[in-house]
């Protein structure tokens, strides 16, 4: 790893292959599995300064830095991670790995069967976010890591840092859920829905056994403009967008488009390109099935066993994941008894605000990891 000013530098994608066959919450067997995954920062000796990084729904295991030094982006939370950061290297080891059922150099649908050859498809198993969180910690020991000093994510990542303090309790000191729920709600279900039925009435996807190089490109694309609304919020599409019509149609060609439209297109088209689309609908699938209560007698049975300190945070312009369901987890786990707190941000960019507003909560991230050591 080359450090370039603040960054954490030149970075390379890290592969691990498990002769295992892991046992998910279906009752399936999956394996063996291959996990992509990426390193920040120098293990300590006692190795005690591991930060586990989990992403959201179409995110990967490219948390920060650059591959090349002319990628015109950086990695997903690279403002977040490195030197002097909110998860500053010269001070942890951050994890970030791709989870499975993704198409990111993780085991996912489009990986192949080793028993047949062929890729999975639609014979890949149903996964939850508990079976992703199963094949982290596969990760963690291959790194000889006993103790995760806190696991953090948003979105997805929330559920996934939350599923590791309840089943690996003895693991982990710390998990900080951004912009999370306990439980997905029945609107989230149903917006995943619309999208679902976008790509099903794509003729190209053929139920799943699409040629790789002949996606459904419509209906993914459309999906993902679905999907990209609920990230989104009127107060944020107001002040990107407000009213205007494109300057490129004339107002009264039928066809022509508000910039909101445009975007909506431009989104869905260019997302096409980097994501494959059984891999968006398996997980997909998981945050709607995502429930912290199952297999449980309730969610306040599963919450008991969160015993670390966990940092909840929410956004006040969410409507995907909005701040009264953040705030039952944390009410339930405080009349438990359990070390919680909770910091609720007024942010007018909807659930992307984690991503784009960061500098309004990282502060209490830093001064809570710093009680830690």
């Amino acid at each position: 790893m080359t450090r370039l000013n603040d960054s954490v530098g030149i970075v390379t994608t890290q592969y691990v292959d498990f002769d295992v066959e892991l046992q998910l919450e279906s009752g399936r067997l999956l394996g063996p599995l291959t996990l992509a995954y990426e390193t920040y920062g120098t293990l300590s000796a006692s190795a005690d300064n591991a930060i586990l990084v989990c992403h959201a729904w179409t995110g990967d295991a490219h948390a920060a830095g650059r591959y090349d030094p002319e990628d015109r982006k950086p990695g997903w939370w690279d403002g977040m991670i490195g030197p002097g950061k909110v998860l500053d290297t010269d001070r942890y080891f951050v994890i970030c790995s791709n989870v499975i059922g993704s198409c990111q150099g993780s085991t996912g649908p489009a990986s192949l069967n080793p028993r047949t050859g062929k890729p999975y498809n639609l014979s890949f198993p149903v996964l939850m976010v508990r079976d992703m969180v199963r094949a982290q910690k596969l990760l963690i020991d291959h790194l000889g890591i006993e103790t995760l000093l806190a696991v953090i994510g948003g979105s997805m990542g929330a559920m996934q840092s939350l599923e590791w303090g309840i089943h690996y309790p003895e693991r982990v000191r710390s998990v900080i859920p951004i912009a999370g729920t306990g439980r997905t709600s029945p609107m989230a279900i149903a917006l995943n829905a619309l999208a679902r039925q976008a790509i099903y009435n794509d003729p190209s996807w053929r139920k799943g056994n699409y040629r790789p190089e002949h996606p459904p490109v419509d209906g993914f694309a459309l999906a993902r403009a679905v999907g990209h609304i609920s990230f989104l919020s009127d107060a944020s599409m107001q002040l990107k967008f407000g009213r205007r019509f494109s300057a490129r149609d004339g107002m009264f060609d039928f066809f022509g488009q508000f910039e909101i439209e445009r975007y909506l297109e431009y989104n869905g088209g260019n997302f096409v390109g980097r994501f494959d689309t059984n891999a968006f609908l398996y997980l997909a699938k998981a945050l709607d099935l995502y429930d912290v209560a199952w297999n449980f007698d309730s969610r306040e049975d599963a919450l008991r066993n969160l015993r670390c300190p966990s940092l909840w945070f929410a956004f006040s312009s969410d409507w995907l994941y909005t701040p009264a369901q953040t705030e039952e987890v944390v009410a339930a786990l405080r009349t438990l008894g359990q070390p919680v707190s909770y910091h609720l941000i007024e942010s007018d960019y909807g659930h992307d605000s984690f991503l784009v507003e960061p500098e309004k909560f990282t502060h209490y991230i830093v001064e809570f990891l710093d009680r830690l050591r």
